[in-house]
């Protein structure tokens, strides 16, 4: 059976910065990369919020850059996803989709969150080309242009809030006819002047061409069956993120929604399994937080393995 010091499971930005800070640490790290090498931010084009590149730089990019730096000091990555643990003793052990078992004496959680689709045609492909399931990354794009907003919950009002800084309009696509948004963040948004409504409402179809990506949108009324064309710029996806702790069975403590909890930042209910990232992050989602979270978890995990 392999043995190895720390296996960190994921390698989205914070799994790539702890891999970075354990192997500089000497801990020879094993990093298992899941489905989605690289985690949401191969679906992103440009980055321009992620300090040190002033032009902004593309999200594939951004990752191998993380990567190689990560390999430069020893760091090993294999293509292979992680379908079951058992941390009911130390050494931890690690079975993968591809029948390898792996044991650890500490595992770093960086596996972290997907995006809720609607389950459409074409949404995914158009990531980055008009849809968006991040107003904080990608509003800057949408200086002055029209965009739609999906969902009901306080993430779309969020979404939706912010999203009022840079477009010119704002209209929130509904299935029902009231919100489930708390009662702040609904007069929030509905006390903004930029926000419209679209109620009982679904996106049928995303409309597009080559050159601009997404153009419109068709939406029905789930009541009426009347559909209608909707011209756009940006379909933002407000519904969620699902956190991906499937494969842990109930062994790290999470929240109702599946998000790891951490009583002392990155610390599971485990000792010596550690938790970074969007898996762990129910509010900021940012590619820096998870960062800075990576960093954290790789400090503790030297300190417990020198404990």
């Amino acid at each position: 059976m392999d043995k190895r010091k720390v296996i960190i499971i994921g390698s989205g930005p914070a799994g790539h910065t702890a891999a970075i800070y354990s192997s500089r640490a000497n801990l020879s790290p094993l990093i298992l990369e899941g489905h989605e090498p690289g985690g949401q931010l191969t679906t992103t084009t440009d980055v321009e919020n992620f300090p040190g590149f002033p032009n902004g730089i593309m999200g594939p990019e951004l990752m191998e850059n993380m990567k190689k730096q990560a390999q430069r000091f020893g760091a090993e990555y294999i293509q292979d996803y992680v379908s079951d643990v058992d941390f009911s003793n130390r050494p931890f052990v690690l079975k993968t989709e591809k029948g390898n078992t792996y044991q650890a004496d500490a595992v770093i959680i960086s596996t972290g969150a997907s995006a809720k689709y609607l389950g459409i045609a074409n949404e995914k492909e158009l990531i980055g080309k008009g849809v968006s399931a991040c107003a904080t990354c990608d509003g800057f794009f949408f200086r002055d242009r029209v965009v739609h907003v999906v969902g009901g919950g306080d993430t779309a009002m969020e979404e939706a809030t912010f999203l009022t800084k840079f477009a010119t309009n704002v209209t929130v696509i509904h299935r029902r006819g009231e919100l489930r948004a708390s009662k702040a963040m609904q007069e929030r948004a509905m006390n903004n002047p930029k926000i419209d409504f679209l109620w009982d409402s679904e996106v049928e179809e995303i409309l597009f061409n080559e050159q601009d990506g997404v153009t419109g949108l068709k939406v029905k009324n789930r009541k009426t069956g009347e559909v209608i064309e909707r011209a756009t710029d940006g379909l933002f996806l407000g519904i969620g993120h699902t956190p991906n702790t499937k494969f842990l069975n109930g062994q790290i403590t999470t929240d109702e929604e599946g998000y790891i909890q951490t009583s002392n930042l990155p610390e599971t209910n485990i000792p010596g399994v550690f938790a970074c990232g969007d898996v762990a992050d129910v509010h900021y989602k940012q590619a820096i937080t998870a960062a800075g979270m990576g960093c954290m978890a790789a400090m503790r995990a030297e300190a417990f393995l020198e404990q």
